[in-house]
């Protein structure tokens, strides 16, 4: 798994968007106990900090130390740094794995692999994230130019994987349908210029020009979208039962 994310964990933490509890609530009507989730490729916890309001206990795992210096802080979720592909954690052991926003990075063959030792039979496994959100028609046009032209030679061959709204990736579970879920929030002008700077394409355009690619459509940005918007990111989806 790529570690792209842990020289900017404090941004990451304060300007990603939060998922639904409508999606937790889904989750968790789906697994069978409530025993044990692991959240994986956990970041700042985010999902994890979610999770614990529906189980006894979640671990969550990340290989960036530095984002789990940021993580939620709550007594029944346990962090540690493990890779996604191989873990500590025994077999046969959680009723519910959930992926947020890093499926894409990891090692498909050897993470499911791992995901089925661990998983109990006929447990749930979870992935989800988001693509390009959605605001007026003005910045959603400048975004796109931003996305495609400026920084879109900057872009991780992964992320043709949320473009495609993980429906590309292999995914040899037992698949369940599952709603829609929107992530609809009112942004501040900052939030929205925060969250840009925490993509991966705008660090590396960063790091070969030493110059923030941001910059070059800030003006145009706050012009269309003012001081608060609203901001829509579609949650990509796909949830399977252990059958083994």
């Amino acid at each position: 798994m790529k570690d792209l994310f842990s020289s900017y964990s404090d941004d990451y933490s304060r300007y990603r968007p939060t998922y639904p509890v409508e999606l937790f609530n889904f989750l968790r009507k789906l697994c069978r106990s409530g025993e044990r989730a692991w959240d994986c490729g956990t970041g700042n916890g985010q999902v994890a900090g979610e999770l614990a309001m529906f189980f006894e206990q979640v671990n969550a795992t990340d290989i960036s130390i530095h984002q789990l210096g940021q993580a939620v802080q709550k007594s029944n979720i346990q962090y540690s740094k493990q890779p996604a592909e191989k873990t500590a954690f025994p077999g046969d052991h959680f009723d519910l794995v959930t992926v947020g926003q890093a499926v894409h990075w990891f090692d498909f063959e050897k993470f499911y692999t791992e995901v089925k030792r661990v998983l109990k039979k006929d447990a749930v496994i979870s992935i989800f994230g988001y693509s390009l959100f959605k605001s007026n028609s003005e910045t959603d046009q400048i975004i796109r130019h931003f996305y495609n032209n400026i920084i879109g030679p900057y872009r991780s061959p992964e992320r043709c994987f949320l473009e495609d709204k993980y429906n590309t990736i292999p995914f040899p579970f037992e698949e369940i349908e599952a709603p829609a879920f929107e992530m609809k929030q009112q942004w501040s002008f900052e939030r929205l210029i925060g969250y840009l700077n925490t993509w991966s394409a705008v660090k590396a355009y960063e790091k070969e020009k030493n110059a923030n690619p941001v910059e070059l459509v800030r003006e145009e940005l706050q012009e269309s979208f003012g001081e608060v918007g609203e901001i829509d990111f579609p949650v990509l989806l796909r949830v399977g039962r252990n059958s083994e």
